[in-house]
């Protein structure tokens, strides 16, 4: 599906060429100007928005310098390429993330913020040993697995019995624990592929609650599809209830081909039998951390923009995507607001949340550290979708911020974003902050193959487009340089 901007004044800064940006954007097509050389791209050139006097016209033409400089920048992607090809993945709570930690800050260092430190906190800790699967009998074979965060081990040599196959957890939850009691649960639900996340909010509760679900049917261990939008022949990792270490009966996700494969067998009518071994590491506490960085305000320093992405990732990837690449774009968009020529007036702060895949533990902690001072947090926002190229601006302001979410809006409007609505979430690790009356902002990235990768093998340092990091950190350099030098409140 493709659209074009409709709103005059949006339209009117568009040259013809440029009027259905949006639509190419969506598309994940390059941008016409995002390969310009040194001057500032078309758009922001011819008919640049007035935003209705709500932006000084100072801080409008600094805003698009911005975007203009890192447009042509690719500090952004470097950052994720070096995380990820010097540090690899970065299981919460383990060595790989502690060594993330050392590397984030030593970088910040060398970027040349300031008020640099590890905000330390305890996570659960929980790694898979051993994950296999295979059918039994007649038809046996092997199955490609991925044992979900957080799950029981099995038996040594693992647990074998006839697999029930349910449709959705509603019919899970609706069935008759008879026909459940000592079998292998297999929730066969797919993921529905969209631009958002809406498709995963969806799918992802399979993941949350078999478990827990097949154990209070009396069922021996759960099998779900994985919940994830490509066929390819591996599994997708990820938490079973937020926060838990364990929980209900041992779970683990089949890759597609292999759910395919099951459900073939049982359509012929044939019973299935599969065996399933998981041994597991846990520990009730490891150490993990918030990586803490900041671009001091010149006139209100006490008052701050928070931005970042998180430092953990599951571990058969390299965290690139998820979420290399929102470290990257956060670290390089307060990056060039802190080589103007002065400082902004508030403070800029970039926090690489620790242990986010494993229940929110960085983002808790973060709210909770710094509750007295929340007051004084303008606004927040976290990238964690990827790096696809931002299609649309979602805010949560009060009232009688709308004109400023509006013009802030018409600053980015070239770069092929939208105007969304007033409901934004933020991002995950932004969750408790906007719980406590922070406004948030999201910058919607278009995901149509973010659940391809996600959680998977194939989250590595080659997906990621360099055209596309520019973008996002042109986005977010213009907005966050915008709300750290406007006045007000956006609570308003």
């Amino acid at each position: 599906m493709a659209f074009c901007f409709r709103r005059p004044a949006v339209k009117k800064m568009l040259s013809t060429a440029a009027s259905c940006v949006g639509a190419v954007a969506m598309l994940g097509a390059p941008l016409a100007f995002a390969q310009q050389p040194a001057q500032l791209p078309a758009p922001f050139r011819a008919a640049a928005p007035t935003t209705n006097g709500v932006i000084a016209p100072d801080l409008a033409a600094r805003a698009r310098s911005l975007i203009a400089t890192a447009l042509q920048s690719d500090l952004g992607y470097e950052i994720v390429r070096d995380l990820t090809t010097e540090i690899g993945p970065r299981l919460a709570g383990s060595e790989a993330e502690a060594r993330a930690r050392i590397w984030a800050e030593a970088r910040f260092k060398a970027l040349g913020f300031t008020n640099i430190r590890t905000e330390p906190f305890d996570v659960p800790y929980w790694s898979r040993v051993v994950e296999r699967a295979r059918i039994t009998g007649p038809n046996a074979q092997p199955l490609v697995i991925a044992a979900l965060g957080g799950s029981e081990p099995t038996p040594t040599g693992g647990v074998e019995a006839e697999i029930v196959r349910f449709a959705s957890m509603a019919a899970l939850r609706a069935a008759d624990p008879a026909k459940v009691a000592g079998k292998i649960v297999f929730i066969d639900e797919a993921t529905t592929r969209t631009q958002d996340e809406s498709g995963y909010g969806v799918g992802v509760g399979k993941r949350r609650d078999c478990a827990t679900e097949s154990q209070r049917l009396g069922a021996a261990a759960c099998l779900i599809r994985s919940v994830g939008t490509q066929h390819h022949r591996f599994a997708h990792q990820g938490q079973q209830a937020r926060g838990q270490i364990s929980g209900g009966v041992p779970a683990a996700a089949l890759s597609p081909p292999d759910a395919d494969q099951i459900a073939r067998l049982l359509e012929k009518g044939q019973s299935v039998r599969v065996n399933l071994e998981i041994a597991v590491e846990a520990r009730p506490a490891a150490p993990s951390g918030n990586v803490v960085a900041e671009i001091r305000g010149r006139e209100k320093p006490d008052e701050m923009i928070v931005i970042g992405g998180h430092l953990d990732s599951w571990d058969s990837g390299t965290g690139a995507v998820d979420d290399g690449a929102g470290v990257g774009i956060t670290m390089a968009a307060a990056k060039l607001i802190a080589d103007l020529p002065q400082n902004p007036r508030r403070t800029i702060r970039v926090v690489l949340f620790g242990a986010e895949e494993t229940g929110l533990h960085g983002a808790r902690a973060y709210a909770e550290r710094h509750k007295a001072q929340l007051a004084q947090h303008i606004v927040g926002a976290e990238s964690d979708f990827g790096a696809g190229k931002i299609w649309r601006f979602d805010t949560r302001f009060g009232p009688e911020s709308a004109a400023k979410a509006t013009a802030i809006h018409e600053i980015l409007a070239p770069l092929g974003i939208a105007r969304g609505h007033n409901e934004a979430s933020g991002g995950p690790d932004m969750t408790f902050v906007r719980a406590e009356g922070v406004p948030v902002v999201t910058l919607q990235q278009n995901g149509w193959d973010y659940f391809d990768l996600h959680h998977t093998p194939n989250d590595t340092m080659d997906k990621i487009k360099p055209e596309d990091m520019r973008q996002n950190v042109a986005a977010y350099a213009a907005f966050v340089y915008l709300v750290a030098e406007m006045d007000g409140d956006l609570r308003k």
